[in-house]
C-alpha cells in the first residue's frame, strides 16, 4: 500500500470549508443589515492568509504541485496551472475584502457591498476549487506519484509545517471554533 500524501490536505481543507461557512453566513448577514462585526472579516483574512494560503499552500504548491510536475504532469495548460491561477484569484478577493473591511471599520461608509462581493468570490472560488482538488486532483495524485517520492514530500510537509508561527494551526482552530460559537454554527 502506498503512503497517502493527500490525506493532509483534505485534512486542512475541513477547517478551510469551515471558515469559508462562517464567512458565507456573516455575509448574509450582513447584506440584511444584522452584522457589522468588520474585525471578524478582518480575522477572516488573517486566517486565510496564515492558514490556507501560507501553511497549506505552502504544502500544496511547494510539495504536492512539484512532485506531480517532477512525475510527468504539464507545468502549463495542466490541473497544477488551473489550480495555481485559482489560488492566485482567491488572494485577489482576499486583498479586497481586506481592504474593504479596514475602512469600514476606520468608519469609510459605503464598504458593505465591496466586502460582500470579494467575501462570496472568495466563498464560491474556494469552495469549487476545493470540491476540484478533493475529487480530481488529490486522487490524481495518489494514482500518479510513485512510492519512492513520498517520503521526501512528507518531510516537504514536515519542513512547511515547522516554518510556520508556533501554535499557528492550533491559534487558528481556536478562531473558528469562537466564531462558530457566536454564530451558534
Amino acid at each position: 500500500m502506498m503512503t497517502n500524501v493527500t490525506q493532509v490536505m483534505v485534512e486542512e481543507h475541513k477547517l478551510i470549508l469551515r471558515m469559508i461557512a462562517l464567512v458565507e453566513k456573516n455575509t448574509a448577514l450582513l447584506e440584511q443589515g444584522k452584522f457589522r462585526d468588520w474585525q471578524f472579516y478582518l480575522d477572516a483574512v488573517s486566517f486565510i492568509r496564515n492558514y490556507a494560503d501560507r501553511y497549506h499552500h505552502a504544502k500544496e504548491e511547494d510539495v504536492l504541485f512539484k512532485a506531480l510536475v517532477a512525475n510527468g504532469m504539464p507545468q502549463e495548460n495542466s490541473p497544477v496551472a488551473a489550480m495555481m491561477m485559482a489560488h492566485d484569484q482567491g488572494r485577489d478577493f482576499v486583498r479586497g475584502m481586506e481592504e474593504a473591511a479596514q475602512l469600514a471599520k476606520e468608519g469609510e461608509p459605503g464598504q458593505v457591498s465591496r466586502i460582500a462581493e470579494n467575501a462570496r468570490g472568495y466563498g464560491c472560488l474556494l469552495r469549487d476549487h476545493i470540491d476540484k482538488e478533493d475529487n480530481i486532483l488529490y486522487p490524481l495524485a495518489e494514482k500518479v506519484l510513485p512510492e519512492d517520492v513520498r517520503p521526501a514530500m512528507q518531510e516537504g510537509y514536515r519542513q512547511a509545517e515547522a516554518s510556520a508561527a508556533e501554535g499557528l494551526e492550533e491559534h487558528y482552530r481556536r478562531l473558528v471554533e469562537n466564531y462558530e460559537a457566536r454564530l451558534g454554527a
